[in-house]
């Protein structure tokens, strides 16, 4: 219960606590703070072999999520989080590690904080794709990590499916840029709010005003809590509606007056938050978010922004430039792996990609299409040189093909191999010709990639071990209940007091019995967790 619901191992020792079990049973002896300790770790360890042993016979690859949190001690950490898709084509993920950081050497100590993490669960040879949070996160962290993963893991493609950047964080980033531009109106906006809410003499004047004036919207004024900008963004969006009550409203301070085009300022950055609101809550809110989801949302903020920037107005011009330049960096390194995840939704293949990229590139739009056409055949050619391996008996691309003889000194396995590859090309990549000429599946709301793929596996059975792991990577991070956070990831008080291996510990072991809680495939909801029991 303590681990599930992350209450304090102290709760133990809290008067109404042992009020509460005495009642329910006085020979019950409650233990002190340090024995649960113990107990937890105990739990975490049993909890643990068990995601090892599935991860070990998983048979397809392994995306890890790698996100920076923070606490109010200003200590860093990193918790890394498995995604998956299982044996049973069900999306998963599993946090395996948090670890604090040395905050005197933060980016140094990322990169082998991620190898070791790697190395110890054995899932380096696993490994396809990593989500990080931060899009400036330094590439030489990426580089170190490849480096060191190159020997042990098959190389599917140039690298860009191997970094990833968190597209809600990336959009998180531009909406903060939006909100700095804007401060100084933000504020001034705040201040009036405030003034209206101070008395009720003057929010019925208000009222009054916005009656005389035509306004008849049944929103209040409200103030934004600041650290949560979607609040910031109804805050705004209700001025705007009362903007002419504003203008009217005697004895406002002048200093709190709006201009006409700072109200057009306002107007205009509303409506870039909401669409911003609208793709977060697409990507927060889905349970089952697969990667071929985020392309269309992905495409249609690149259209906006090269709309906004063509903006007459130099203020807003000018900043709809700065979000574009952040924006344009997160694609530079994405746009291939958000496409190759839409390719693979059998209801857009590369009709989806045509149609955005015709919009987005223009007279290049051609240029850019065979870019991604040539990605996807590259990576569905390493799969299929894959399976030929694996086939043959060999777990991995690249090592040793079983020799034709006894002889050591065999000079014809270099023909082995070049003969499984050659032979296969004409075969396999008929596999995702087959997939890329038939007509797209109808569009619908109840459509389940995941289990259309694993129905058509056996039609397109290289095809499907790609699909797998495409579509099991993270392409976005952010939790839903920290969505709008300005500030990232804070670890609570109580957690951030612990040892970091009892942290650890608790953080892992909650994510792994609440996965297990959620499971649907269970009869009831505390029947699927398991019953730790101690002999007294």
């Amino acid at each position: 219960m303590i681990i599930l619901h992350s209450y304090p191992l102290a709760m133990v020792e809290h008067v109404g606590f042992k009020v509460f079990v005495k009642n329910l049973q006085p020979l019950f002896d409650v233990v002190p703070n340090s024995t649960i300790e113990l107990a937890c770790l105990e739990v975490y360890g049993k909890e643990k072999q068990k995601v090892y042993d599935m991860l070990r016979k998983l048979q397809g690859r392994i995306n890890l999520a790698v996100e920076m949190w923070s606490s109010p001690e200003n200590s860093n950490h990193v918790c890394l989080t498995a995604h998956f898709v299982d044996d049973d084509w069900k999306l998963q993920k599993k946090i395996l590690n948090f670890i604090t950081l040395d905050s005197s050497r933060t980016e140094d100590m990322l990169s082998e904080v991620i190898i070791k993490c790697l190395m110890d669960w054995d899932i380096e040879s696993k490994l396809f794709a990593m989500t990080f949070d931060d899009c400036s996160t330094n590439d030489d962290i990426i580089l170190r990590i490849k480096e060191q993963m190159s020997e042990s893991r098959p190389q599917l493609s140039n690298g860009q499916l191997v970094d990833v950047r968190s597209a809600a964080h990336v959009l998180n980033s531009i909406v903060q840029d939006a909100l700095e531009a804007l401060q100084v109106v933000i504020q001034k906006i705040r201040g009036s709010v405030r003034y209206v809410r101070s008395s009720q003499s003057i929010q019925g004047k208000f009222n009054e005003i916005a009656q005389q004036t035509g306004i008849n919207s049944p929103k209040s004024l409200v103030l934004d809590y600041p650290i949560r900008w979607n609040s910031t963004y109804v805050m705004l969006e209700t001025a705007v509606e009362y903007r002419n009550v504003f203008c009217h409203l005697p004895e406002l301070d002048l200093d709190l007056a709006l201009n006409d085009e700072e109200w057009e300022w306002t107007s205009s950055v509303t409506v870039y938050l909401r669409l911003f609101i609208e793709i977060i809550n697409v990507f927060s809110g889905n349970k089952c978010s697969t990667a071929n989801i985020y392309f269309p949302e992905i495409c249609h903020v690149h259209i906006q922004l090269i709309e906004w920037c063509k903006s007459p107005d130099n203020f807003l011009s000018s900043l709809a430039a700065k979000m574009k330049a952040k924006f344009d960096k997160y694609w530079s390194k994405c746009s291939l792996a958000l496409a190759v995840a839409a390719i693979l939704d059998p209801r857009f293949k590369m009709k989806l990609v045509e149609y955005y990229y015709s919009q987005i590139y223009g007279s290049t739009a051609l240029e850019r299409i065979k870019e991604v056409s040539d990605g996807i055949k590259e990576l569905f050619n390493a799969y299929s040189i894959c399976s030929t391996l694996i086939d043959q008996g060999s777990a991995l691309p690249g090592s040793s093909l079983p020799s034709s003889s006894n002889d050591g000194r065999d000079r014809l396995k270099g023909f082995d191999k070049f003969l499984h590859e050659t032979s296969q090309s004409q075969s396999e990549i008929s596999d995702l010709e087959k997939y890329l000429d038939e007509p797209v599946f109808p569009r619908n709301c109840n459509f389940n990639i995941l289990n259309w793929w694993r129905v058509h596996t056996p039609r397109y059975p290289i095809l499907s071990m790609m699909a797998r792991d495409v579509l099991g990577t993270p392409m976005s991070t952010i939790a839903q209940e920290s969505a709008f956070n300005a500030g990232g990831r804070v670890l609570d008080s109580s957690q951030s007091l612990l040892t970091p291996d009892t942290r650890q510990a608790l953080i892992c072991t909650r994510d792994w019995l609440r996965m297990q809680s959620e499971d649907p495939s269970a009869s009831s909801s505390h029947s699927a967790l398991p019953l730790y029991v101690e002999a007294n």
